[in-house]
């Protein structure tokens, strides 16, 4: 009777030890997510799954072209692609993205450019017309989604708090037809 009881702690020992593993792996490391809407088109799919890293998500960390994660309120969570770092200028025009005055190539909107789209992807802005300052401030990102005539974005919510980015991500792993990672 003994021998039964030790090796049901055993199994009931090895089962806590894979839930709390698992928690913590969740928790603090990785964490599926479901990309939810059209925004990130053409680069993310709507219902694609994605794994977000939570390593690597403070300032120093986050580059800019990175897909991050955000809570955009206590209920939703964005995903979006990081265009102005903290102290950068952004500046859109003729469809082309200026960051502190130099031009910067997006490679992942060639899709949608090449589709021959009715006048230009991304309107025209300066980011003082925004947020009402010329630089993005200090503990803040701008972010915008590839989709851009239909993405929620920084030029709706304006800039984001780092502390608000929950990780990044750019591993799809469902659909299969999707699988791998996506730039």
């Amino acid at each position: 009777m003994s021998r039964k009881k030790n090796e049901f702690f055993e199994w009931m020992k090895a089962l806590g030890v894979a839930v709390l593993l698992a928690v913590v792996i969740r928790t603090f490391f990785f964490a599926p997510i479901v990309v939810d809407g059209v925004s990130m088109m053409p680069t993310l799919q709507d219902q694609d799954r994605m794994i977000v890293n939570k390593i690597g998500t403070k300032l120093g960390e986050i580059k800019r072209f990175d897909i991050v994660v955000f809570h955009a309120t206590e209920e939703k969570d964005y995903i979006k692609r990081v265009i102005g770092l903290p102290g950068d200028h952004i500046e859109y025009k003729d469809d082309t993205l200026y960051i502190n005055g130099k031009k910067y190539e997006e490679p992942y909107l060639e899709k949608y450019k090449q589709n021959g789209v009715d006048g230009p992807l991304t309107e025209p802005f300066k980011l003082e017309d925004i947020i009402g300052r010329s630089t993005v401030p200090e503990g803040e990102l701008f972010v915008m989604g590839d989709n851009r005539r239909y993405s929620k974005d920084s030029r709706h919510i304006g800039t984001i708090p780092i502390e608000s980015v929950m990780g990044k991500t750019n591993f799809v792993y469902w659909p299969l037809s999707e699988f791998g990672v996506v730039k």
